[in-house]
């Protein structure tokens, strides 16, 4: 370095720091926000955790265990003025990837509605017939195992 370079400001290191008349002084927060880093990939994080996030394959059941949920259904529509108390575990596809989850719902069913292959809970909660797993409660403890 010279010493050219040296004096280059002396004169105007001494002076006062100018404050304009026009334009307001920014807050420290505003100044240090236009410092911090930006989300240049918006979503980025929310599209990682969901590649994350596991799902289960649908479980295609054998002819003995649709036979089974069958003759359950068949029990169920028999015994629909108790309003038989049931947990009826179904498989829930995921809104937004391939796979899914397998979901129990514990409550009283009020029909089975033949027409849109669904059992209606009392809260008027509906779940395809064609993705049921597993059917339990107490209805079917008098219900002999050979009929099962």
């Amino acid at each position: 370095m010279n010493t050219r370079d040296e004096h280059k400001y002396d004169d105007i290191i001494n002076l006062p720091h100018h404050v304009s008349k026009r334009h307001p002084r920014m807050s420290l927060y505003n100044r240090a926000a236009q410092f911090s880093p930006f989300a240049a990939l918006t979503g980025h994080d929310a599209a990682i955790r969901e590649s994350a996030r596991l799902t289960d394959s649908f479980i295609e059941l054998d002819d003995d265990r649709k036979e089974q949920l069958n003759k359950q259904l068949q029990f169920i529509r028999e015994n629909l003025e108790q309003r038989p108390e049931c947990d009826v575990t179904y498989f829930r596809p995921d809104e937004k990837k391939n796979g899914g989850s397998y979901v129990t719902i514990h409550g009283r069913i009020k029909r089975i509605d033949e027409y849109e292959h669904r059992i209606i809970f009392t809260d008027n909660t509906a779940l395809p017939i064609e993705r049921l797993f597993s059917i339990r409660g107490e209805l079917f403890e008098n219900m002999e195992l050979s009929d099962m």
